[in-house]
């Protein structure tokens, strides 16, 4: 299934990333993953910002 995002991503027109952040929940602790879809300049900022 991860090879059919990435295609559709592609042909898009516009250059997207599937990001992936790791969110740890303040009641229990657990750790949770948080998937979005947004484009190369916005991950870009997101990756610097840490």
């Amino acid at each position: 299934m991860a090879k059919k995002v990435v295609a559709t991503l592609q042909t898009a027109g516009k250059d997207y990333a599937k990001v992936i952040s790791v969110v740890r929940s303040k009641k229990t602790g657990a750790y949770t993953f948080k998937e979005e879809i947004m484009l190369n300049d916005k991950a870009q900022e997101l990756i610097k910002k840490g």
